[in-house]
């Protein structure tokens, strides 16, 4: 099969494992993991954050910073497709007693004139907005890269109103290489920033939270009551620190294998792609046949050997990463034509 239904799907690579079967380890709850350790000073350093910590999967990171910043009874201010409050089963309410209050449109931008509006009064009738939260890349919105004048312009919004911001950086390296800025230019922007390992830069599993002591040290307790602190976790960060070694410079490749599937899928008569929109390795592809809505053309092509998500009634989701090569897209290239009947 060829699988483009997400990052997440792939496989460790046989140095990945070698370094997961040597790693040093210790009770990460007791006395400390000695390679968790390495992978959080590896990753604090890497964004320019005081400290980080290691946690299972990009949503925990995300609800640690929630449950880290805010108390019962707060709002936290998001873009509306943002995946703290689309795709983490309403956690944010469930968790923390925290509401939500949603901007913007499928395109996934932060407007700062609406940001700033949406910020409550200090006054007894209204939530306390305590947290906005930003992501980078911008999952459901086709992996863009929110630009630097954006995300500087919300976060400054926010320090005027004294309120935290909250960089969902879950796909930050892909960020970093289609932009050539920095991690540690696009965490400044931000007051707690996570990284997730598990995806584009291929570990099995693992992401960080990252900001200063104080924040990490309320994120730990956070942590604690998630149920995320694991025991002799070195093995799976032996993966992540690989991963963030060796695994960012290559996602140019991923990034470019994308905009090929957005050239060869939008020539194709019922399909639909702009290439240009194309910035990392998301590729958002409209299903305009009468024939197939996303759901049945995903499933034709899964009988064709592709596997991709759909995104919505009308939409499929392609995620390249290490694990699909040139090879893949001449195979989903073929599928789409014998399931669309195109020569």
């Amino acid at each position: 099969m060829s699988d483009f239904r997400s990052d997440t799907v792939t496989r460790p690579t046989p140095a990945m494992r070698e370094a997961m079967a040597r790693a040093e380890v210790g009770d990460d709850v007791l006395d400390g993991d000695p390679t968790v350790r390495r992978l959080e000073e590896a990753a604090a350093e890497w964004l320019g954050k005081e400290r980080a910590l290691f946690v299972p999967s990009g949503t925990m990171a995300n609800q640690v910073a929630v449950g880290a910043w805010t108390r019962p009874g707060d709002e936290l201010i998001a873009q509306r497709w943002a995946h703290v409050v689309t795709f983490e089963a309403g956690a944010a309410g469930y968790l923390h007693g925290v509401q939500a209050t949603t901007l913007g449109d499928r395109s996934g931008h932060l407007d700062p004139a609406q940001v700033k509006d949406a910020i409550r009064p200090d006054f007894l009738h209204c939530p306390r907005t305590a947290l906005l939260t930003l992501e980078q890349t911008h999952n459901a919105a086709g992996g863009v890269v929110l630009p630097m004048e954006e995300v500087a312009g919300v976060a400054a919004i926010a320090r005027e109103h004294g309120i935290p911001v909250h960089l969902d950086g879950a796909r930050l390296a892909n960020a970093v290489v289609a932009s050539g800025i920095p991690a540690q230019r696009w965490a400044e922007q931000a007051d707690s920033v996570s990284l997730c390992f598990s995806k584009g830069l291929g570990a099995p599993v693992g992401s960080v939270i990252a900001g200063d002591g104080e924040f990490i040290e309320r994120g730990v307790l956070v942590r604690k009551r998630l149920g995320g602190w694991m025991r002799q976790a070195g093995h799976l960060a032996a993966a992540a620190l690989l991963a963030l070694e060796e695994g960012v410079e290559r996602l140019a490749e991923d990034h470019a294998l994308a905009r090929s599937i957005a050239e060869r899928l939008g020539v194709l008569p019922g399909l639909a792609a702009d290439p240009a929109a194309v910035e990392t390795n998301i590729v958002m592809v409209s299903v305009e046949t009468p024939d197939h809505d996303a759901a049945s053309l995903a499933q034709a092509l899964g009988e064709r050997g592709v596997r991709v998500m759909p995104m919505g009634e009308r939409v499929l989701r392609f995620v390249t990463h290490r694990d699909v090569g040139p090879a893949d897209v001449d195979r989903l290239e073929e599928a789409a034509r014998a399931t669309l009947g195109v020569g």
